[in-house]
């Protein structure tokens, strides 16, 4: 994919700004570990249930009249996909989803239910983004990533520059240390241009830590073959992008991993001390600092970036 520009920090603000005029804040709950405050970013919470649909808007929004009556074509397993079918309803876009067969049936649906076109793929045999890329070049629809785009990150920044707002308020002071989850790093990049004195950490399922090895090694590195199975189906992009990386490498962020396990044991605490219903891919970052993955300090902002869960899945992660 061309990129025709590079993120910032004024297109964060941008994107924050037109979110404001969609939507309020997601919520922010504070919960204190050792007589420490740790602010929860709760984006579980909003219309579609992640953040996915702060960069949908800011993508779509951005387009000009000819390119919307073509349409868009995205490829997501779930939440990206409802974010693009969200936005492109509100603007009256025709949109295309690529969605693995075996995505999540709620998220599958709740895409439908939105208006939105599903095109199924093989995750195991067929590339999303060659398929997603064929449609667009044979619709002339734009092509709308869930990370590898500016417009996309910047968008994802907004639930950073809220944040700050909410934690000045709340007299916690601006955010110092960010823990988000990460798939192809779209969200963790635009917090780190929205809070660019916070330090970074990025959180992934062991096995799919492609973004912690790339920060480790100064390059790219994709998942390994034969990764393990994961519940956390919003977080198993197998190469990051060097936009996102980019971003991240020159921020100096971190990046952790957690196990299965860790992350069920989160869910379960979301829904007992916070009363939230977080996908698994939404709460590795709270696995993360439950596990002690990361240090507990002043100042800490951790995002809880998806709800959609599986009902199935989420009563074997509440029983265990």
């Amino acid at each position: 994919m061309t990129i025709l520009r590079q993120p910032t920090r004024a297109g964060v603000r941008d994107a924050a700004d037109k979110i404001a005029r969609v939507l309020p804040p997601s919520p922010l709950f504070v919960h204190e570990f050792d007589g420490l405050p740790v602010a929860f970013k709760a984006e579980c919470l909003q219309p579609i249930g992640s953040f996915k649909l702060r960069g949908a808007w800011h993508r779509l929004t951005a387009l000009d009249e000819a390119s919307r009556a073509r349409g868009v074509v995205a490829f997501s397993s779930g939440n990206h996909a409802q974010g693009v079918a969200w936005a492109a309803r509100r603007l009256g876009i025709a949109a295309t989803i690529v969605m693995p067969a075996d995505a999540p049936r709620t998220k599958r649906e709740a895409t439908l239910a939105l208006g939105a076109e599903v095109v199924d793929y093989d995750r195991a045999t067929e590339s999303r983004e060659m398929i997603a890329a064929r449609l667009a070049e044979a619709r002339g629809s734009t092509l709308v990533p869930s990370f590898d785009d500016p417009w996309i990150v910047e968008g994802q920044g907004s639930a950073g520059i809220e944040a700050s707002v909410q934690m000045i308020a709340a007299g916690l002071g601006v955010p110092l240390q960010v823990v988000a989850p990460c798939g192809g790093g779209g969200l963790a990049a635009g917090l780190a241009l929205a809070l660019p004195e916070a330090r970074m950490t990025v959180v992934e399922p062991e096995g799919w830590d492609d973004m912690r090895r790339s920060l480790e090694a100064s390059w790219i590195e994709p998942v390994g073959p034969n990764p393990p199975p994961t519940a956390c189906d919003s977080l198993q992009a197998t190469r990051v992008s060097p936009l996102t990386f980019d971003i991240l490498s020159r921020r100096d962020a971190t990046g952790v991993t957690v196990s299965e396990v860790q992350i069920a044991a989160a869910q379960r605490w979301a829904a007992e001390k916070l009363r939230l219903v977080v996908e698994p891919g939404g709460a590795v970052a709270l696995a993360a600092v439950l596990a002690g993955r990361v240090t507990v300090e002043a100042g800490m902002l951790v995002m809880l970036s998806g709800g959609n869960v599986d009902m199935a899945g989420y009563a074997r992660a509440l029983a265990a």
